[in-house]
């Protein structure tokens, strides 16, 4: 799937299920100029809503029409070559998307339809007012130099921003990491010189209540020496063992209970043993105990900055020893970060310019074909310039653009937001869009770009629209029966209750929709030798 590619050249064949007010609707457009029109509230836009669909763009449950749990939309497209099937399945929770049979995202869609269908709406309006927007329409004619010069900016803007995150984690302030590193390497060193491992603290603890109590504890372990040992239950053991062997001279059976005797013996001796090796291990030398309160009180400070107990304490110690490693490291890389800054900054300024003179020159070569196309919707000599204000750099440039317009050379160009009505930027949008290369694509689709306009600038603006059907498949949805005179294939979308229904007019029909277009009445006699006027009007332009 990765390696698919659309080659379609057209639209062969359009059908839907459940969209909106559309139960079911297949319609085969053909080749040249589509038009969709219908009275306000019948859905005519929805068909146009198909095709975004069908490019990846994201579905929304109120797509989803009453006749069932889920939207379907599928399109045959055609070349010389074969046919290729597109689908997208819409649910409240999912949407799918098939391409040839396959699964595929809906990113996939979308990349797979690039350069093949544009749908060129009525939020370009808005869009126009927007300086960024306004940027990638600009920056969508760059030439092969301008988007050489593009991503060679983004290159150097990547590269300092990250050059600008290494010298955040410095802090921005080599003294505050200077005073830092002091800090942290005195806490470390502190805990080092005390010298305390894993197990000191009850060591000590141990130590302490030894050394205080060392009279008594001598005292105590006396007096049992003198209870167990000599003149005391030795002496006593030993008599006992002798009159049991005595007895066991007698009594055979006796052997044993003289064994057991003897062990009694051996254990009190070694009782005897260590009760003397402890009274020999007590140490009653006071400066012993004043090494070993010093050493808890020392704990005891350690504990009240660094942690509850002596593993916390430990802990803290390496945790710091690390921070003053990353700290000398990153204090070594200061300077030289300083010195990639003022260089990075440099080469963004550098590409900066550059790409604002590409911009300027891509801006000049938009702003011309535009004119041309203007004036073949009937502006006399209409400005369009692109005004490049230098800014602060960001990921996309240094560049500010403005799109300035006017009506007539005798006036101003003031931004778009400002001046133009209704009718001049549907004009305006449909020329910038010419004259941005939407002609290069083999399938474009116009949503309702013609509001605001009407009389022979609307009959401009249906010959520009046949034209650029020459050769290619354009979709307009519109409300204008000067611009519908002008389809090779004219569809009504007709509103009965809560469902809309898809037909093609021709013939009387055809006539009977560019009268109600018209006059607001089908069956209007005047009206209707009005849109006979008019489509004799179009076959004559062609």
């Amino acid at each position: 799937m990765a390696d698919r590619v659309i080659r379609a050249s057209s639209i062969d064949e359009l059908r839907v299920h459940n969209l909106g007010l559309i139960p079911e609707a297949n319609i085969e457009p053909g080749g040249g100029l589509v038009v969709i029109s219908g009275e306000t509230g019948t859905g005519k836009t929805l068909l146009l809503g198909a095709l975004r669909l069908l490019r990846g763009d994201q579905a929304r449950k109120d797509q989803i029409g009453p006749n069932g749990d889920e939207t379907v939309v599928e399109a045959r497209l055609v070349d010389d070559v074969g046919e290729q099937i597109l689908t997208r399945t819409v649910k409240r929770d999912r949407s799918r998307a098939m391409l040839d049979g396959a699964m595929a995202t809906a990113g996939r869609l979308a990349a797979a339809l690039e350069g093949v269908l544009d749908v060129v709406g009525q939020h370009d309006r808005t869009l126009l007012r927007d300086a960024a927007a306004v940027r990638r329409l600009l920056d969508g004619v760059l030439d092969a130099d301008g988007v050489e010069a593009l991503n060679r900016y983004r290159e150097q803007w990547e590269r300092l921003t990250e050059i600008e995150n290494e010298a955040t984690a410095l802090g921005g302030n080599r003294r505050a990491l200077e005073r830092e590193l002091d800090m942290v390497r005195f806490q470390h060193d502190e805990i080092e010189r005390a010298g305390f491992e894993e197990g000191d603290d009850e060591n000590l603890a141990q130590r302490a209540v030894r050394l205080r109590n060392a009279a008594e504890l001598g005292e105590r372990l006396g007096s049992a020496a003198t209870a167990t040992g000599e003149g005391g239950a030795s002496e006593l053991i030993d008599a006992a063992v002798r009159e049991i062997h005595a007895a066991a001279r007698t009594d055979a059976s006796l052997d044993d209970l003289g064994e057991l005797a003897v062990q009694v013996g051996e254990l009190l001796s070694e009782l005897n043993g260590e009760i003397a090796r402890t009274i020999g291990e007590l140490d009653h030398d006071p400066r012993e105990l004043d090494r070993v309160e010093q050493r808890t009180a020392l704990l005891s400070e350690l504990k009240r900055k660094y942690g509850d107990t002596l593993s916390e304490i430990l802990e803290f110690k390496t945790a710091a020893g690390l921070r003053t490693v990353e700290l000398e490291s990153l204090l070594s890389r200061s300077e030289e970060i300083e010195e990639l800054l003022a260089s990075a900054r440099e080469r963004v300024a550098v590409a900066a310019a550059d790409l604002t003179r590409r911009r300027g020159e891509a801006g000049d070569r938009l702003a011309q074909a535009a004119t041309i196309h203007l004036a073949d919707l009937g502006f006399s000599d209409p400005i369009v310039e692109f005004t490049l204000t230098p800014q602060e750099p960001g990921p996309d440039g240094a560049d500010r653009i403005t799109l300035g317009f006017a009506s007539d050379r005798a006036l101003k160009p003031a931004p778009v937001a400002s001046i133009a009505s209704g009718g001049e930027l549907s004009r305006l949008i449909l020329a910038l869009r010419l004259g941005a290369g939407v002609a290069d694509v083999p399938i474009i689709a116009f949503d309702e770009i013609d509001a605001g306009i009407g009389g022979t600038t609307a009959l401009a603006m249906g010959r520009k629209l046949k034209g650029l059907a020459e050769g290619r498949q354009v979709f307009c949805v519109t409300h204008l029966p000067q611009v519908a005179a002008f389809a090779d294939k004219h569809y009504v979308v007709q509103r009965e209750g809560n469902a809309a229904h898809v037909a093609a007019v021709d013939g009387e029909d055809r006539i009977e929709e560019l009268s109600r277009m018209l006059a607001g009445v089908p069956d209007s006699a005047q009206g209707r030798g009005h849109a006979a006027e008019l489509l004799e009007i179009a076959a004559s332009s062609r």
